[in-house]
Formats: C-alpha cells, structure tokens, sequence
C-alpha cells in the first residue's frame, strides 16, 4: 500500500508541482488539464481549462498528487489549508534543511529549523502556495540530543 497526499489549489497547481519538483529532486509524471477532459465532462468556464484535473509528482519510491479546484466544486478552498502537514522525512540534515529554506522561500516559517529533543533538525512552514510542511531529520542511533 501507498498513501499519497492529495493538495489542492485555485489554478497554481501546475507552477506548485513545478517547484516541489525542483525542489525535491522529483518528476512529474502527469499534469493533465482540464481542457483534456473527455466528452461529456465539460469544463464550465474557460478560465479552467489550463488548471490541472490531475497532477503526479513522483519522488524516489514516493508520490504526491495534486488538482486546481475552484470555488464552486470545493467550498473550502479559498481558506487556509489546516489539519494536516506534507512531512519530509530524511537522514540528512544538510539536505533536510535545504528543503526547509527552498520550501520556505515566499512562505513563512512556523517553527525555524533548528534541533529539538527528537531530531537534529527539524522545522515547520507554510509554502508561497499556502501548504504547511514539516521536515525532520531523523537521527542516527547515536545521535544525543545538545544538553541546555
């Protein structure tokens, strides 16, 4: 089994899934819009028919899965995304907070990266496209958290 976090957007998908590319070594393996719709699904504005029905974005052995939504199909979307958060997971701290600083560029950081009692390096932020993230190293077997 595989669980794949879905994200949606108001017509940034394409340019979002572009830069989690970019950022995350990955591949997109699907951007399907709108306007390749079959017959009988027809687009009800012309303004959709760029935004993307369907998005895959394959990162190594895993994947993320993205659709531009307006208003009128999902009633929420123009809120602040909530409840939930992308989390990466990695070995490398370097690494870890690269993401952490490119995924950050245009957003906000919640929590700066940093050590904590668990990890030798996590951070919490809200992309430029409105998507809380988490990064966290995970640590080594011998790895002791700094004593303060």
């Amino acid at each position: 089994m595989k669980i794949v976090t879905s994200l949606s957007f108001q017509g940034q998908c394409r340019e979002a899934f572009e830069f989690y590319a970019q950022v995350l070594g990955g591949k997109i393996v699907a951007a399907i819009p709108y306007s390749a719709a079959p017959p009988g699904m027809p687009v009800p504005d012309q303004k959709h028919e760029s935004w993307l029905m369907h998005c895959w974005l394959e990162v190594g052995d895993q994947a993320l899965m993205g659709a531009d939504m307006d208003i009128a199909w999902a009633r929420n979307i123009d809120k602040p995304k909530n409840g939930f958060d992308v989390t990466l997971h990695g070995p490398d701290k370097a690494e870890c907070e690269r993401w952490f600083n490119q995924l950050s560029e245009g957003g906000r950081s919640i929590m700066p990266f940093g050590e904590t009692f668990w990890s030798p390096g996590f951070g919490s932020l809200v992309d430029k496209f409105g998507v809380p993230w988490m990064i966290n190293t995970v640590p080594s077997g011998d790895w002791n958290p700094a004593q303060g």
